[in-house]
């Protein structure tokens, strides 16, 4: 975005409509007077991998070489204890745990969408449109752009390098990109230089090996998740500018959105250590410079984190996990009601898996917002039915 067209755009959110007509009635809109922050990591992450069913034997069974071991506090690798039935990925224990200690954190598992076609393009539109699946999609209207309508004193902005769909089809709102990053440390120049320090060496053929593997899993995860994030910051590049974000929201702007490319791990996913581990810490750690930036105000700041669905619940072949379904949603603040796994559930074993194969969707993120907005801002029913038409709010008490 240009600078014009980035003043223009801050001047209009500025200037947001303070009030709304209905049926010939003009009525005060809600303020906003509290801040949100969507996190969207683009490319599904494996939640079952994050919040773990550590009580599910089926969960053991199902990844001989994904599984993270239950809770043991004598063994760094394992889950962190969240309640009897799940644990928190190690790789979090730093930086999202405490927040959860806190009651700053509640996991909202089996959240998602009706929308069955396992692509990650069609179902991160249907997230961002938050219109109903089965009807016809109107790609002029996002769901936070229709919220930022029936707000007062909204300063909307998107850390995207282009407005997202979910920002389409309101006033103006400014973007600044957050650059892309994650190549390998080492380049191919100074991978042929190390391995002619080992050449002729009984180690020549395991760094050679090292090496080539690498490439390979760079390239097949890479080309894949180039495509599924759409252009999205890599989790280190939200590390990286978290802070700016919390920063940029806490002086300036209180409704903002955020993707995070990354996530689709067909190959190589790991388990406690490794690739989606290595997001895991890079994610979290962002987060926590976020919070920590933002200062007094995360009193009043809500992020909720996100995923177009979820993974397999069996790993693949590839040690990786697949296309899914049902996925685990964040929801965070100062003043969120967390230290808790919220919402409807089931026993995680094979009879309640979806399609004998994925998480099922119990909570409907429409509705799950829904809740959340009308707690939040004190929406009524009416200014809901117009960010989520069709959909009946579901109040999980988060905030």
């Amino acid at each position: 975005m240009d600078r014009r067209a980035f003043i223009t755009a801050l001047a209009a959110a500025a200037s947001s409509t303070a009030s709304m007509t209905v049926a010939g009635r003009v009525w005060a809109a809600p303020k906003a007077d509290a801040a949100l922050l969507v996190v969207f990591l683009r490319g599904a992450y494996d939640a079952a991998n994050v919040v773990i069913p550590t009580g599910s034997s089926f969960y053991y069974e199902s990844r001989s070489t994904l599984a993270i071991a239950r809770p043991d506090p004598l063994v760094a690798t394992s889950a962190v204890r969240l309640d009897a039935d799940y644990g928190l990925h190690p790789a979090l224990k730093d930086t999202i745990y405490p927040l959860f200690q806190r009651g700053q954190a509640a996991f909202v598992p089996f959240a998602g969408t009706d929308d069955l076609t396992r692509s990650h393009f069609e179902t991160q539109d249907t997230i961002e449109l938050g219109q109903e699946a089965a009807g016809t999609r109107d790609y002029r209207s996002g769901f936070m752009a229709r919220l930022a309508r029936e707000l007062t004193r909204v300063r909307p902005i998107a850390f995207t390098e282009q407005l997202p769909l979910t920002f389409q089809g309101g006033d103006p709102v400014p973007n600044i990109a957050i650059a892309s990053v994650g190549k390998p440390g080492i380049d191919a120049r100074q991978a042929r230089l190390i391995a002619s320090m080992y050449a002729g060496g009984p180690l020549a053929g395991a760094v050679e090996e090292g090496f080539r593997v690498r490439d390979r899993v760079y390239q097949d995860v890479s080309e894949h998740m180039m495509e599924a994030s759409r252009g999205a910051a890599s989790p280190k590049g939200f590390e990286l500018s978290a802070r700016r974000i919390g920063r940029l929201m806490r002086e300036q702007f209180n409704l903002g959105f955020v993707d995070v490319g990354g996530w689709d791990t067909h190959v190589n996913q790991g388990a406690a250590g490794g690739y989606l581990a290595d997001r895991l810490s890079e994610l979290g750690r962002g987060i926590a410079g976020f919070v920590e930036e933002i200062g007094p105000k995360w009193n009043d700041t809500v992020v909720v984190v996100l995923s177009e669905f979820g993974r397999t619940f069996r790993e693949n072949g590839n040690k990786g996990t697949d296309h899914g379904h049902g996925s685990v949603y964040w929801v965070l603040g100062g003043n969120v009601h967390g230290g808790r796994i919220a919402g409807p559930q089931v026993a995680v074993d094979q009879a309640h898996l979806f399609q004998n194969r994925d998480y099922p969707v119990l909570t409907d993120y429409r509705a799950l917002l829904g809740g959340l907005f009308q707690r939040l801002y004190g929406l009524t029913p009416e200014s809901l039915e117009r960010v989520f038409a069709g959909a009946r709010p579901q109040d999980l008490a988060l905030v």
